[in-house]
């Protein structure tokens, strides 16, 4: 039970980032930004039939608008592409980025409509230098708690989720595999061309973690 919620988690991480319209994100402390919009999100999600229903194109708008700008893609990208990012130039990374995601998007909105009764509680944050890591914790009835822990960092006046752990698993981390594999065979056009590919047949891909 525990590996299948593991598995369905992974992919619910932005919800808990879909920041309400009155909150501004260069206003408070990234405590208080994970802590009221994580409460005010999963108020939203127990009631938006649309999204329990199983409508991926309202959950991937809602995503679009209110997920994506406290994302840092760029980032999120070539920590997920490692030392090969350096290989590419700026038009390619330009490229990368926007597949990459495209790629997320698409798969979190798949897995929003599995939101049912999950719960958060939070742990003391702990910053170095300008990196915060702000700790929470998931619990479900019936299954073990499980750690996620968002990484921000200042960009500009807002703060912006740069990576995220569950159970200690970096999301970005666990993409690092099977990118690297993808450069081998095809250096970053071969990488850049396999998220192209996904992206146009609207495939979503599996959990890293799983």
């Amino acid at each position: 039970m525990i590996r299948k919620f593991l598995k369905t988690l992974i992919w619910l991480l932005p919800v808990f980032f879909l920041l309400p319209g009155s909150v501004r994100a260069d206003s408070v402390s990234p405590d208080e930004l994970v802590k009221g919009v994580t409460e005010e999100v999963l108020s939203i999600l127990r009631q938006d039939k649309g999204i329990q229903s199983g409508n991926k194109q309202r959950a991937m708008a809602l995503i679009e608008k209110k997920v994506a700008p406290h994302f840092d893609f760029s980032r999120m990208t070539s920590l997920a592409v490692g030392r090969a990012w350096q290989q590419a130039d700026a038009k390619q990374r330009e490229a990368l980025t926007a597949e990459f995601h495209t790629l997320l998007v698409r798969t979190y909105a798949n897995s929003l409509t599995a939101y049912r009764d999950q719960t958060v509680s939070f742990k003391p944050s702990k910053q170095t230098g300008d990196e915060v890591l702000v700790r929470s914790q998931i619990n479900k009835p019936g299954n073990q708690p499980i750690s996620l822990d968002y990484s921000l960092s200042k960009s500009g006046n807002d703060w912006k989720v740069f990576d995220v752990a569950i159970a200690n698993i970096s999301l970005v981390t666990n993409y690092r595999g099977s990118f690297a594999s993808e450069v081998e065979k095809g250096g970053i056009d071969g990488l850049l061309k396999t998220l192209q590919e996904k992206n146009r047949k609207g495939v979503t891909d599996q959990p890293p973690a799983s």
